[in-house]
């Protein structure tokens, strides 16, 4: 700690440090306790997953990249299988769409009350932490029943799924979702009304909504900036033009608004997933391989913490020539930068948990 004038310091916290859940390291300029200036350094982790998915084949691949993220799993495999069916010019059948869908909202419920549970931890309510993990645990045991996994479902695959859902699955699904609900509304109105969340939720970490564009944060961090932005509508994909769900915006720009998005983004995915299991088309559940042809091709899907985009270039080989991604957390980084300003130091780890990072996917 150096100080360069009176109680102002330049305080280092990182890259392993009881606040924070991954390395990363934040320098703060502080005058007193309040935070002057941010900069962030990261690659403390850094995986050289990119170069290995050019010693692999494209269906080792797909294992692969589901391994980028634990929260997102289901949706760097989804975006990549996309990807490649782009370049191999496959289309994958109805039924392989609606089973997607369904994966990938049965992990957005699991990722958001994840992030709300660590929240309540960090701001010290461990009864609602416990609670919020406690009605997370439901969704963790349909992922078990159904894909054998808690965490990487290993659903997707190239040209469709991997896993049929027999009708009874699907009814298991459906009584679940009803057993989860009311949970989960007691959560949203404990967030909305409880005097201590909202002491240290309501107006902390600020990100105006023209910061928020220059930026170009995603997910609910843009949202929660009163961002009307969701790749699943403005780019539909799978069966998602099929089904309807509202688009959850609030513009609060603060952690109490980003925190209502993904709680109200929850029963839009209740939503989504009745309606996946109601209206899955019979039929196969995935398209034959065609010939690899040297091509390239690109892909997006919106994950729960925002926008995934996956490139893949071909050479007429089973070897991709190369493959990249960019990942949401990528994106909204930067922000903590603009939120942290004038803000205690105290506070630094929950602002940090407002856009759901993960550095093992930024750091891939």
């Amino acid at each position: 700690m150096t100080s360069t004038a009176v109680n102002t310091f330049s305080i280092p916290l990182g890259p392993v440090h009881v606040a924070l859940e991954e390395p990363v390291y934040f320098h703060l300029d502080v005058e007193g306790e309040t935070i002057r200036k941010v900069e962030l350094t990261s690659g403390h982790v850094h995986r050289g997953m990119e170069a290995m998915a050019t010693q692999r084949n494209l269906t080792k691949n797909t294992t692969l990249t589901e391994r980028v993220c634990s929260l997102c799993s289901n949706s760097h495999s989804f975006t990549y299988c996309m990807a490649a069916e782009n370049v191999l010019g496959l289309d994958i059948p109805p039924r392989a769409r609606y089973l997607r869908v369904l994966a990938e909202e049965i992990k957005r419920v699991a990722s958001h009350l994840f992030n709300t549970a660590i929240q309540a931890h960090v701001i010290g309510f461990k009864s609602l932490f416990m609670h919020t993990m406690e009605v997370r645990e439901i969704m963790q045991d349909v992922k078990e029943t159904v894909y054998g996994n808690r965490m990487n479902l290993a659903q997707n695959c190239i040209g469709g799924v991997k896993c049929d859902l027999t009708p009874e699955l699907l009814s298991y699904i459906l009584d679940m979702v009803d057993k989860m609900e009311p949970g989960v509304e007691e959560i949203r109105e404990l967030y909305a009304t409880n005097s201590m969340v909202l002491g240290r939720t309501k107006g902390l970490g600020l990100l105006p909504k023209k910061d928020a564009l220059r930026l170009g944060v995603v997910g609910p961090v843009a949202r929660g900036s009163g961002i009307n932005i969701d790749v699943r509508k403005d780019s539909p994909y799978a069966a998602y033009p099929e089904l309807e769900f509202d688009t959850i915006v609030n513009d609060g720009c603060c952690i109490h608004s980003r925190t209502t998005v993904r709680l109200n983004e929850i029963f839009e995915s209740f939503r989504l997933i009745r309606q996946c299991c109601r209206r899955v088309p019979e039929g196969p559940t995935k398209a034959p391989m065609r010939q690899i042809r040297a091509a390239e091709a690109c892909a997006r899907t919106e994950a729960p913490r925002g926008e995934v985009f996956y490139y893949i270039r071909t050479n007429a080989t089973d070897i991709p020539a190369r493959l990249k991604w960019r990942v949401p957390s990528y994106m909204n980084w930067e922000a903590l930068g603009v939120m942290m300003k004038d803000c205690k130091v105290a506070d630094v780890a929950l602002i940090t948990n407002s856009i759901d990072p993960c550095v093992s996917c930024t750091e891939r």
